[in-house]
């Protein structure tokens, strides 16, 4: 057990680490040799190109070799790929699938259920960082062009997923040879791997598949190139050696404004805050009580902490639901005004007139010197003393994970445009709740959003959010302002539910 959830946390925790910018190698640009080569900068590292290994902020060097089931749109709607159309039986139990025919991989084999149900099935027993995704479901290959997706409860994530690293499909004859696909990729994707021209660590290349079976991408050939900070990639883009890049560091886009030809682009898609873990009070009896985890919220002077940290690019918000998902409401960021009296009253009236002790544990590549300062500061001032327990990544994990030391962290966190996948991840017992505590209302909502279509489950999703926020679950900072920056002649578009772009949303400017 606690191997799995170690195994579950540090793929969460690495994805944190990824988007703080802590991991990388670090490569130069070249320059371009073509009018029609995209060359993207990233600091995300893919531990491989195998599949059953994609996760977050890596997708685009898997969706450059392969396509998925379903497409997930720049604004996060559901469009056919290699399903061409899909339906679910009234209790949204069973998923019916029709694949897309005459489709082949790199080696010509063709595609077709029998592939589809294989690459399912071994994404799901896979152990890879986003196997829990396809868990319990059982996939059945009905004929050459049609599958069943049968689930042990409804799962309202499922689509997502399928346009996501699940539903990557790759040509299982290379399954049976151990880590073939780890560097040499087989699908039926727009681009295939030039392996003579890609380092792999620092510079992937990828050639136009000549006999792809879709629209042609505007481009004939894609790079992807690893940096370990952003000002070499901020330099890359005002040389033009770089094409497109998501820039997360306030410093680093304020430099990179100062080029008056790049475009910029706002990306919403991390929020920082601290998650709050121990809702019980098994670690810290006070946090038993809303009326304290409300104090907390209101004791946060978040305006000025985003001006201190973030230069002010940011949005400061309450709530842990995005921008793009339908539970998320605008007048909900602003539930928790600072004010320090007033939180200091909730302390009383919870039986804490004095306050209480707090410690959390400090990963220095997220809570800096300034956010460590600020939350004391402002804890401090209605009696709550916060002390810092400073913990490298790797022991971070057992330790607040599996050990259960801490009460919360501070971490940054992406909001998914599904809301479910929002309730599942945050808010239901498992990785981020593995205290699990739950609460009866937000339990009635959730078994109600599960069992209906996704277009009926707006209004459950938005209560739910109201719950969460009014209970004080979380103690959310900001949403941070990430910018999408292109060089002339490249258009691109930010991807609802990621934090980069998928590969289909660049194009050559008309």
């Amino acid at each position: 057990m606690n191997k799995r959830v170690l195994g579950a946390v540090g793929a969460a925790v690495a994805a944190v680490l990824l988007l703080s910018g802590c991991a990388g190698g670090g490569a130069d640009a070249s320059p371009a040799t073509h009018d029609k080569t995209l060359r993207l900068a990233t600091m995300t590292v893919p531990q491989s190109l195998d599949p059953k290994d994609a996760t977050g902020s890596a997708l685009p060097f898997f969706q450059a070799v392969y396509d998925t089931l379903v497409l997930r749109t720049p604004a996060g709607d559901y469009k056919p790929m290699l399903a061409t159309e899909w339906s679910y039986n009234d209790d949204q139990t069973v998923l019916s699938m029709t694949l897309r025919t005459g489709v082949t991989f790199d080696d010509g084999t063709p595609f077709d259920a029998k592939a589809a149900k294989a690459n399912l099935e071994r994404f799901r027993d896979s152990g890879g960082p986003d196997a829990a995704n396809l868990a319990g479901v059982t996939v059945d290959a009905v004929d050459d062009s049609h599958i069943t997706l049968t689930l042990e409860q409804p799962n309202p994530g499922l689509l997502f997923f399928l346009s996501d690293s699940a539903g990557l499909m790759a040509n299982p004859a290379d399954f049976d040879e151990k880590d073939a696909l780890v560097t040499t990729p087989d699908g039926t994707g727009p681009y295939v791997l030039d392996k003579d021209k890609t380092a792999i660590g620092t510079t992937w290349v990828y050639d136009q598949r000549k006999d792809y079976w879709g629209t042609a991408p505007d481009f004939s050939t894609v790079t992807m190139q690893v940096f370990d900070n952003e000002n070499a990639i901020v330099n890359g883009l005002k040389t033009g050696q770089i094409d497109a890049a998501v820039l997360q560091s306030a410093d680093q886009q304020l430099a990179a404004e100062q080029d008056k030809d790049l475009t910029f682009q706002d990306v919403l898609f991390d929020f920082q805050g601290i998650l709050l873990f121990d809702r019980g009070g098994a670690v810290t009896p006070a946090l038993a009580k809303p009326e304290v985890r409300q104090a907390l919220n209101e004791a946060i002077d978040r305006e000025t902490l985003l001006k201190v940290v973030r230069d002010g690019r940011g949005q400061v918000t309450s709530q842990v639901w995005g921008v793009d998902s339908q539970g998320y409401e605008t007048s909900l960021d602003d539930y928790y005004p600072y004010d320090p009296a007033k939180a200091k009253q909730l302390l009383a009236d919870a039986g804490y007139p004095n306050g209480f002790e707090l410690t959390l544990p400090r990963l220095t590549s997220i809570v800096t010197d300034n956010i460590a300062s600020a939350l004391q500061t402002d804890f401090a001032k209605i009696g709550v003393k916060l002390t810092w327990a400073d913990v490298d990544a790797a022991s971070a994990l057992k330790q607040i994970f599996v050990e259960k030391k801490f009460s919360g962290m501070v971490m940054n966190m992406g909001q998914s445009s599904n809301d479910w996948i929002v309730y599942s991840t945050l808010i239901a017992p498992g990785t981020f709740n593995f205290f699990g505590t739950m609460d009866d209302q937000v339990n009635k909502l959730a078994a109600q959003a599960r069992a209906l279509p996704a277009d009926q489950t707006a209004e459950l999703y938005k209560k739910m959010n109201e719950r969460i926020v009014e209970q004080a679950w979380f103690v959310p900072f900001y949403r941070m302002t990430y910018e999408l920056v292109t060089v002339p002649g490249v258009t691109a578009a930010p991807q609802a539910g990621m934090a980069v772009p998928s590969i289909y949303n660049y194009s050559l400017s008309k």
